[in-house]
This record gives structure tokens, C-alpha cells and sequence, in this order.
């Protein structure tokens, strides 16, 4: 009999219960027990709960079909009822937290709800093992973007960010034209949407309005602050579609969404983001239209100062919502091209030229180019000096639109697979980095930004909206 099996031997069963314990406990301490997500191999399906199971979450779940979709959850019964009838074995749940604490055998979930909570519901996944795929913006606060990037890194999960054009060809061919120098260094880039295509703007409107059949409201708020439920603004106050809250018109909302920003640019400054390498602003300075207590403005401007990074200058990054788009001085070449100027788009101005592209970023890619010495813009995929540009991103392999890929790409990293290509590293710091414009929205003043320290030197009030109070009973 060896040492360690004689000494085993000569210990009672009340003493092995208390050592056994002992070194469970030192474990945890030492990060030992953390728990880590179960091993899947290709063959096998993984198992996945839908966290929001309407909307959004309906054709994210779609776009996870081939697999196990074992629990789906959502405030709203009525909402979710289309998604559980195409899931009739999957378990439904309001509350996720009973969800994951119930369903042992979920390895992955996916996050479709509203931004206000992405993070909390990210968070408390992440620390039970679990792969994450969630909407865009990932979080509602800087402060919850990079305490995501960290969890995702400290446990090792598979995580993905729903910002689809990650998945495109095209997305990842511009990165690479950037980075190979076409158009030599870049210091003006300029973004812009047809956002918000909802109401912003507003003052809450008085009054309440019974909580509708199948929704559970303070399930709904979840971390934001009380209010009472309001389903429909007064007709003299607005027409057309007079929805307040539900089922997508939140995003006004700063207690609930983060705005035509935090919407879109994820997706149109995913390539700039990308391409120029981006790190912590030094300075952002937002310009309003009808900003509010509660809501966000009907249009604004907002200025990102970048500093020198590596061989690359500093580069100012002008953000444009609301109706607004660049100088006519800037987009002249884009004008020639489309008899207009896009209804959203991306402009990278480099010393040798300029790259364009006129989406949304959420899809398949499109962009164009233009050398000094080119009379217009030429869409990339036939201009010579781009085409001369070698490969070096890998691209995405996997069939259907962008959204059902970068869907694929997520579970294939779940299986053991490469990192996604949004991963939280990168998806959480482009976050971070684009709701500090909202912070200087509501700051109402040109923040001075210490990236690392998380902080506005010359403006400590803005440190309420980096890291919001949650509603008593909730915690990151």
C-alpha cells in the first residue's frame, strides 16, 4: 500500500468530510472551483437558452435551431408565444436567474433583451460557466462593458457581440486595406445614421396605464429605476405610432436603451474601430438637439480625439445622428457617386485617398475607393490597388446571411472552435469606447477622458453615467 492510500486509510470519515471541505474552500480561494463551461465537442449539439425570446430574440434563436434550444425566458408571455410554439420542448421562464439556477444543463445562452439588462444577465452567466452571444450595444454603461470583457477573459467562455457585418467578407476586406496603407494615415474619419427612426426627445408622459396581460413589468425594469407602466402617448402630443416603451421604442429611453449611438455604432464604427486600431479617447464633445432629463436628443454631433497609436497619427472620429451628415467639403466624392449622400455611412480621409462605404454595417459589406490621383470612387472589389492588397484576416466560413454566420462562428467557438471575431475583448472595448459619447451627451460638457482610470478629469459629474445605480436587489 503506497503512503498516500495508507494515510487515507487512518483518517475517519469525519475527517475526510472536514479536509475534503477544507480544500474545497481553498479552491474557490485560489480560483480552483471556478466554474468553467462543459467540454462539446463538433459532433455534438450544444445546449442553448434564449434570454428574450421576442423580436430580435425570435430570429437569433432561429439562427440557432441546429442546435439544443433547451429553456427560453422572457417578461413577456405574449411576446415569447411564437418562439415557444417553434420550441414546444424548450422550458419556459420570466426570470433568468431561476432559469439558470433551474436548467443544470444550458452551455450557452443568447441575450436579446434591452441594453439596460444585457450586462447583469451576461454577467451572472459568465460566472456560472456559459457561453455568451449577446445584442448589441452590449452593455448600457461603460463601467459594465469592461466589467464584462474581464469575466469573459477570468472564465474562459466563448463570447460573441450581435453586431452582424463582423460575419462579412466585406467588413473584413476593408480592415485589411486600411492596414496595408492604401490610403495612407488616416486622420478624419466620420460616421452617420438614419437613426433614431424612434421617438427621443420627450418628457415622460403623466399618468399610468394597466400593465398589459402576460408582461411582468418589474421584471421588465429590472435594474432601471421604478415607473409606472405608460403604453401609449396622448394623441395630442404625437401621431402616427404612439408606443412609449414597449416593444422596441425603449431605446429613447436612458434608463432603458443608449439612443441612436449606442444602436448603430457598434455596427458603423466597427470598422473604423478595427481598421485604425482605436484606443481610449482623449477628449469627446457631443452637440444636441432636444435632448431631455429622460430621453435622448433628436440629433447630435459628437467629436472622439484619438491619440497616436503605434505608426499611426492621432485621428479625430465625428459621430452624426439624427438627420445630420458630414461637411459637403468631406463628401463630394460621395455625392458624385450616389447623386446623394447615404442615408448612413462610414468615411475614412487617409493622406494617399479616402475609403467609403454607404451601410448600416450590420450586413453584407460594401465599400469604395479613391486615390489621389482617381477621379471618383470605385467600389473596391474592382480597383486594381485594393485587389493587389493581400489577405491576412481569416474569414468566416460558414453559410446563410450574416447574422445566421456570425450565429455559427459563436457555436463553433463554443465546440472548441477559434474566437469569434467579436469576441467580448474587442466587441466590449468598441462599446466602452462609443457610450462615453453618451456619457458627454448627458454630461453636457466636453469630457477629458482618462481611459485607463475610467474617468473625465475635468468633469467628476459625469461619473454617475460611466456606472449607473442599479434598482435595489440587482448587482453586476
Amino acid at each position: 500500500m503506497s503512503k498516500l492510500h495508507s494515510s487515507l486509510s487512518s483518517v475517519t470519515r469525519r475527517q475526510f468530510i472536514y479536509y475534503s471541505a477544507l480544500a474545497a474552500s481553498g479552491a474557490a480561494l485560489t480560483g480552483y472551483a471556478r466554474p468553467r463551461p462543459r467540454r462539446v465537442s463538433p459532433n455534438e449539439k450544444l445546449n442553448i437558452a434564449g434570454i428574450g425570446a421576442g423580436g430580435k430574440g425570435a430570429s437569433d434563436l432561429r439562427c440557432c435551431s441546429d442546435e439544443n434550444i433547451v429553456a427560453l425566458c422572457d417578461v413577456n408571455e405574449t411576446s415569447a408565444a411564437a418562439t415557444r410554439a417553434k420550441f414546444p420542448n424548450a422550458k419556459f421562464y420570466k426570470d433568468y436567474r431561476v432559469m439558470l439556477e433551474k436548467e443544470k444543463s444550458i452551455d450557452a445562452v443568447d441575450i436579446a433583451t434591452a441594453d439596460h439588462m444585457h450586462a447583469v444577465i451576461a454577467a451572472t452567466a459568465i460566472k456560472m460557466g456559459k457561453h455568451v452571444y449577446c445584442q448589441k450595444p452590449l452593455t448600457h454603461d461603460v463601467y459594465e462593458a469592461r466589467t464584462l470583457r474581464a469575466l469573459a477573459r477570468k472564465y474562459g467562455v466563448a463570447t460573441q457581440m450581435g453586431n452582424q457585418g463582423s460575419a462579412s467578407d466585406g467588413l473584413r476586406r476593408a480592415v485589411e486595406v486600411v492596414h496595408a496603407g492604401l490610403i495612407g494615415p488616416v486622420r478624419q474619419a466620420y460616421v452617420w445614421t438614419n437613426r433614431p427612426v424612434w421617438r427621443q426627445g420627450m418628457d415622460r408622459p403623466a399618468g399610468s396605464d394597466p400593465v398589459p396581460a402576460g408582461l411582468d413589468w418589474d421584471l421588465w425594469l429590472g435594474t432601471a429605476p421604478w415607473r409606472p407602466f405608460k403604453d401609449k402617448w396622448p394623441e395630442s402630443v404625437v401621431g402616427g405610432r404612439r408606443d412609449v416603451y414597449q416593444p422596441w421604442v425603449w431605446r429613447g429611453w436612458m434608463d432603458f436603451g443608449t439612443g441612436a449611438l449606442g444602436d448603430m455604432a457598434c455596427h458603423t464604427v466597427n470598422w473604423p474601430f478595427r481598421a485604425l486600431k482605436l484606443e481610449y479617447p482623449t477628449e469627446i464633445e457631443a452637440e444636441c438637439t432636444g435632448l431631455t432629463k429622460e430621453m435622448y436628443p433628436t440629433s447630435s454631433r459628437i467629436r472622439f480625439e484619438f491619440p497616436a497609436r503605434g505608426n499611426q497619427p492621432p485621428v479625430t472620429l465625428w459621430w452624426h445622428d439624427g438627420g445630420i451628415k458630414p461637411p459637403k467639403e468631406v463628401t463630394t466624392s460621395i455625392a458624385s457617386l450616389l447623386d446623394q449622400v447615404s442615408g448612413s455611412g462610414c468615411l475614412l480621409v487617409g493622406e494617399k485617398g479616402e475609403l467609403f462605404s454607404p451601410d448600416d454595417g450590420d450586413g453584407d459589406f460594401r465599400f469604395f475607393a479613391k486615390l489621389k490621383d482617381d477621379k471618383e470612387l470605385t467600389r473596391a472589389t474592382d480597383h486594381e490597388a485594393v485587389k493587389a492588397i493581400p489577405q491576412t484576416i481569416p474569414r468566416n466560413v460558414f453559410k446563410g446571411g450574416t447574422d445566421e454566420r456570425q450565429h455559427q462562428e459563436w457555436i463553433a467557438a463554443c465546440k472548441g472552435g477559434p474566437a469569434p471575431y467579436s469576441n467580448f475583448d474587442v466587441a466590449a472595448y468598441l462599446t466602452e469606447i462609443m457610450l462615453l459619447g453618451c456619457v458627454a451627451m448627458r454630461t453636457g460638457k466636453k469630457l477629458e477622458w482618462d481611459g485607463p482610470k475610467m474617468c473625465a478629469t475635468n468633469a467628476p459629474e459625469a461619473s454617475q453615467y460611466v456606472r449607473r445605480k442599479y434598482r435595489k436587489g440587482w448587482s453586476l
